[in-house]
């Protein structure tokens, strides 16, 4: 028997009731999952976009600043 299988099985054994709970369980481990492969995607696009800019001259200096904000 699958684990699948043994999971349905022992769910199917339990109250209506306890199978929502065991279903509720289901959707939030889903959801969960579905969040950290959002981040985990836009964590890889962020580095990708960024790869090698490190190396990269900076367009301006502290001279081009016409303007700076000073703490009183």
């Amino acid at each position: 028997m699958s684990l699948t299988e043994t999971i349905i099985k022992d769910v199917q054994a339990l109250s209506e009731s306890k199978q929502v709970e065991v279903f509720d369980f289901v959707q939030y481990l889903r959801s969960k999952t579905e969040k950290q492969e959002i981040k985990d995607w836009a964590d890889f696009s962020l580095s990708s976009a960024v790869r090698g800019m490190e190396d990269e001259q900076a367009p301006y200096s502290l001279n081009d600043i016409k303007e700076s904000i000073r703490p009183n």
